[in-house]
C-alpha cells in the first residue's frame, strides 16, 4: 500500500472547543431523532393519526353504503339460523 501523508493543522484551542460543542449538539439531536423513530409510542401515534387521515378522506356516501351491506349481510345471517 502507498504511504499516505496526514497534513496535522494546529487550531486555536477555542476553535476546537466550539467544533466539539457543535458536534456534540449534532450527534445529540441525531440520537433524538432514532430515539423518536423507533419509540413504540411515537409509532402507534403516527399510525393512528395516518388512519384518521385516511378515515376522513372517506366520501360518505360509500360508508354508508358499507354500512348497509353490514347490517344486510347480519340481518340474512340472523334470519337463515331462524329457519
Amino acid at each position: 500500500m502507498a504511504d499516505t501523508e496526514i497534513a496535522v493543522v494546529a487550531q486555536d484551542p477555542d476553535t476546537l472547543v466550539t467544533e466539539i460543542e457543535r458536534t456534540r449538539d449534532s450527534l445529540a439531536r441525531t440520537i433524538d431523532a432514532i430515539a423518536d423513530r423507533v419509540s413504540p409510542a411515537n409509532n402507534a401515534r403516527r399510525a393512528m393519526e395516518r388512519v384518521r387521515e385516511q378515515a376522513s378522506k372517506i366520501d360518505v356516501r360509500y360508508a354508508a353504503a358499507a354500512g348497509a351491506v353490514v347490517i344486510g349481510a347480519a340481518a340474512l345471517l340472523i334470519w337463515r339460523r331462524r329457519k
